[in-house]
């Protein structure tokens, strides 16, 4: 389907597998109208944010479904791999594509000649960029719930409290990954007022965690952590062994630890082994923020699966938390794309020149896989 009159059309899709976010809000359809676009919304798409259709129409947004859609988009926008069978052949999708992860996507972009852009490439050392870095936009939601659900399993209270009866001790919590999720679990186990401990193979993460009041775990491991990019970088499985050794006689003395380590592209380090739960008192809790289809940091955390082990500690594999906060997420992610669009805004299309589009491009011009 074409476009209607000289405006490209943005399309905005409806999420799948129980996805929650919308890569486009009703405030944003105004912002992306003002670049010379049109959009166009699969009927339904917003409402996992509580974005109704009629709220996308009151902007300007016209609604679509089933085979008006598929193929009604210049550039289709999403959170998660779309079905292909929605994407018209030379068009362009922008979303977190995890191409690494999501392989077969990426084949049948090829195949129809479709420029794929992941965000999840976006290379956070540009200035320019940052304005599109929905990693960093999600990862701060992510360790903000991370620690609101440790805390509301956790049988105790966070916060020191003193009382007729005598003092309660705060709550003893360890953050394993000091990224963006990290040092948001950080700040809001803090500000509930829990006694906070963080922990990062990079060097320079433990000025990071000093500086929102919680104390650095300093133990022998592997040294210097930092990747290209702004990422931490994989470890040498004898720096990961390393790791995992310094870490265990450690983890047992905390009531909960909430670990957020991920490596891009890369199945995320597992950080917490079995034995080092065993050891952990009766009531601890777990939240394993990096788990997901691939992995995650925790020996025997799954993805969307809460346990209790024979001793007592409840581990949570809590895949996709950014999901669980829907609103607050869609409308960072929204300004994310909104500032990618920008730089596709104009008859032209994605300018193959600039840095941050040869960055994130999945598929070549031809449609070719890279």
């Amino acid at each position: 389907m074409a476009a209607q009159g000289d405006a490209r059309r943005v399309g905005v899709v409806r999420e799948r597998g129980g996805e929650r976010r919308v890569a486009l809000t009703p405030p944003g359809v105004a912002l992306v109208r003002a670049l010379g676009f049109e959009v166009v919304v699969q009927a339904g798409a917003g409402w996992g944010a509580w974005h109704s259709d009629d709220a996308y129409r009151a902007e300007g947004a016209e609604i679509l479904d089933g085979p008006e859609f598929a193929g009604a988009s210049d550039i289709l926008v999403c959170v998660a791999p779309p079905d292909p069978g929605v994407l018209r052949p030379r068009s362009t999708v922008v979303g977190l594509l995890g191409a690494e992860r999501h392989g077969a996507f990426a084949d049948a972009c090829a195949g129809l000649h479709v420029t794929a852009l992941s965000l999840d490439r976006l290379p956070r050392t540009l200035s320019r960029a940052q304005p599109m870095d929905a990693l960093t936009s999600q990862a701060a939601i992510a360790g903000y719930r991370a620690a609101l659900l440790a805390a509301g399993t956790f049988g105790g209270y966070f916060p020191m409290l003193m009382t007729a009866a005598g003092t309660v001790k705060p709550a003893t919590v360890l953050v394993l990954g000091t990224g963006v999720a990290g040092l948001a679990a950080i700040g809001t186990a803090r500000r509930i007022g829990a006694a906070v401990t963080g922990y990062d193979i990079r060097p320079e993460a433990a000025d990071e965690v000093r500086s929102l009041g919680a104390r650095f775990l300093d133990v022998a491991g592997p040294g210097h952590g930092s990747g290209a990019g702004g990422y931490a970088r994989a470890l040498t499985a004898d720096e990961a062994d390393a790791q995992r050794g310094a870490l265990q006689e450690r983890i047992a003395g905390f009531d909960v630890i909430i670990t957020t380590a991920r490596v891009p592209g890369r199945t995320p380090p597992l950080l917490v082994t079995a034995d080092a739960v065993k050891a952990m008192r009766p009531g601890s809790v777990v939240v394993d923020a990096a788990a997901g289809d691939d992995g995650g940091n925790v020996e025997g955390s799954a993805a969307g699966r809460t346990v209790v082990t024979a001793e007592g500690v409840t581990v949570i594999g809590a895949a996709n938390l950014a999901s669980d906060m829907a609103p607050a997420a869609s409308a960072l992610y929204c300004r994310n794309i909104t500032a990618v669009l920008e730089l596709l805004a104009g008859p032209a299309g994605p300018d193959r020149g600039d840095e941050i589009i040869a960055a994130i491009a999945v598929t070549r011009p031809e449609g070719e896989s890279r």
